[in-house]
């Protein structure tokens, strides 16, 4: 799916149509008032303050067709250079253009842009007439705080897409249309896979279907890691304030972190798992000969979210990580950084998921630790991304406050990226943990170390398997692999019982439908609820001792022994393909 914000003609074209969007918006609600608008990986969005109206999606065909009558006008768009004193009195009645002008350094010069009765501060660039915007859409309005503060005022936010030709456009609405159906949301409900309650916003709740298949990741996690030379730990969940202080996270993450106070001191409910994960390598002596340390744990982690930012299973307040720490000498840098990046490339082939790598650099503010040293550490991610065979982009600024790092964004199988994994390389945190361990010549030295995730957290992760595979889960990771249904409970039922017993003590997790309904009934709910094999059990099957089944998706219907059957399940379970 293509990026609008790495595409430079699209780029344009999206922050015009912006424009475009909030001329036609002012034309049918006169009292609006815009924050900003900036074109997004997506498309863009304008966020809006409209008094006590208020947008609904239905209200978008009605700006649409607006849109089309200014853009059928033809007005050229105007850029025009003005100094802060012109600003200020041309956008005296606008509070927000106020906020926006007095963050402006006085010798700055600024711009604004006009198509004909509308002007608005903007940097540019624009196309050259509204004529050239065709082909959009407006997709979904929502709140906004303004400039993200939940202290704030709430604006209104309308998001758009803008191309330029009719096929591009139509070609990302079908996908979208797609991507309904596929919500984790829906086919979390539908499935039995998860549930929100409103005595917890944000914290979800695995139903038993999601138990399965939260299970079957796990155990996978462990396995692969484990092959990997991998040990693991658990870490408390709350520890006290005097360690985040040391960790930084006091400092820097305070306002998501959630506290406690026990025997009169405060305790902080664990954000990262990273500060644990030190005291458990600080609990031991360590030789150079023991290095690396690849140190592993699904930790359970909460973090104050913004309730208007919670989705689902991909924005929530407590989450899994699937942390490891790596803890290593200088000189193994890069030859585990490479050795990860291969890892991570065998772990996503398994759900047939590609991936991009962007290597995040320092922020501007809020870090820790020498510039020196984190010029030191974005070369040697570089370098191993470089030799690992990967092209990477950078994202200046968006490193962790302790270190740059390598984010994996993996794509999925309608052509969206999501960002989940991670290596995070840290120079910082052993040095104020007093982390060491003992060199060839008996001295003690400062190990260096990873954080990385590949999940980035089970739930997160769960979310994307379920739009990527559209709740038709692989047989290794499917809630139930094999759906037994007699034809005719009368007949067929006693040797239904025994299949349903014959698959499941060979570990095979399968159901036996017996109630009394229509076979067409239950064949189609057992396609709906997406289970990959289905056996229907008639007087041939009972009377030659056979089996025939159908596959999730399909129509054929296909005769075997029961212990063809149970082979080539073991065989594609063992193997991680998707289906027989």
């Amino acid at each position: 799916m293509i990026n609008i914000k790495e595409n430079e003609k699209l780029s344009v074209m999206n922050h015009s149509c912006a424009h475009l969007m909030a001329q036609a918006v002012k034309h049918l609600y006169p009292k609006a008032k815009f924050w900003v608008g900036p074109v997004i990986e997506s498309g863009f969005y304008y966020d809006i303050d409209l008094g006590e109206e208020v947008i609904k999606e239905e209200d978008l065909e009605k700006i649409e067709k607006e849109m089309k009558k200014i853009s059928k006008d033809g007005k050229r768009i105007v850029r025009r250079e003005i100094s802060k004193k012109e600003a200020l009195e041309m956008f005296k009645d606008d509070e927000y253009k106020i906020d926006l002008i007095n963050n402006m350094d006085d010798s700055n010069v600024i711009s604004c842009y006009s198509q004909g009765d509308f002007t608005d501060l903007c940097r540019g660039p624009h196309v050259e007439s509204v004529k050239e915007l065709k082909y959009y859409k407006l997709l979904k309005v929502n709140g906004a705080y303004f400039k993200g503060d939940s202290k704030n005022k709430m604006l209104q936010r309308i998001y758009g897409i803008c191309f330029d030709n009719e096929e591009n456009l139509s070609e990302y609405l079908t996908m979208l249309e797609e991507a309904k159906k596929r919500d984790h949301r829906k086919l979390g409900k539908e499935l039995e896979l998860f549930m929100i309650s409103e005595y917890g916003p944000g914290f979800p709740f695995f139903l038993p279907n999601g138990m399965i298949i939260r299970n079957e990741l796990e155990n996978f996690w462990y396995k692969e890691h484990e092959k990997e030379g991998y040990v693991f730990i658990k870490t408390p969940i709350m520890l006290n304030q005097e360690l985040w202080e040391v960790s930084g996270h006091w400092a820097n993450y305070r306002e998501n972190m959630y506290t406690s106070e026990i025997d009169d001191k405060v305790f902080a409910i664990k954000p990262m798992n990273c500060p644990g994960g030190m005291l458990a390598y600080k609990n031991s002596i360590h030789s150079y000969k023991d290095l690396p340390i690849r140190c592993g744990e699904l930790g359970l982690v909460h973090r104050h979210e913004a309730s208007g930012a919670l989705s689902g299973l991909f924005r929530v307040r407590t989450f899994t990580q699937d942390d490891a720490h790596i803890f290593m000498r200088e000189d193994q840098i890069e030859e585990e950084v490479i050795r990860l990046i291969h890892f991570i490339e065998r772990f996503y082939k398994v759900f047939n998921l590609e991936f991009t790598i962007e290597l995040s650099t320092r922020p501007e503010e809020k870090y820790i630790g020498d510039i020196a040293i984190w010029n030191k550490s974005e070369e040697a991610l570089a370098s191993a991304c470089k030799k690992a065979g990967r092209e990477f982009k950078i994202n200046p600024g968006d490193g962790a406050f302790y270190g740059p790092k390598l984010d994996f964004h993996i794509r999925d199988s309608i052509g969206r990226e999501w960002q989940c994994g991670t290596i995070q390389l840290d120079m910082n945190l052993p040095e104020r943990f007093d982390l060491t361990y003992i060199d060839k010549d008996g001295s003690k030295r400062r190990p260096i170390m990873l954080h990385r995730v590949i999940f980035g957290s089970i739930e997160r992760f769960m979310g994307v398997l379920i739009e990527h595979y559209a709740g038709a889960f692989p047989l290794w990771l499917a809630p139930v692999q094999v759906n037994v249904i007699p034809v005719n409970n009368e007949y067929h039922l006693e040797y239904s019982k025994e299949l349903f017993e014959y698959f499941k003590c060979n570990d095979v997790r399968v159901k036996l439908d017996d109630r009394e309904e229509k076979l067409s009934y239950k064949m189609r709910e057992s396609q709906t609820k997406k289970v990959p094999i289905t056996l229907i059990i008639g007087d041939n099957e009972k009377d030659h001792n056979l089996v025939s089944y159908r596959l999730y998706g399909s129509k054929e219907t296909i005769t075997c022994s029961k212990e063809e059957l149970l082979k080539k399940i073991k065989e594609v379970i063992n193997s991680k393909e998707y289906n027989i």
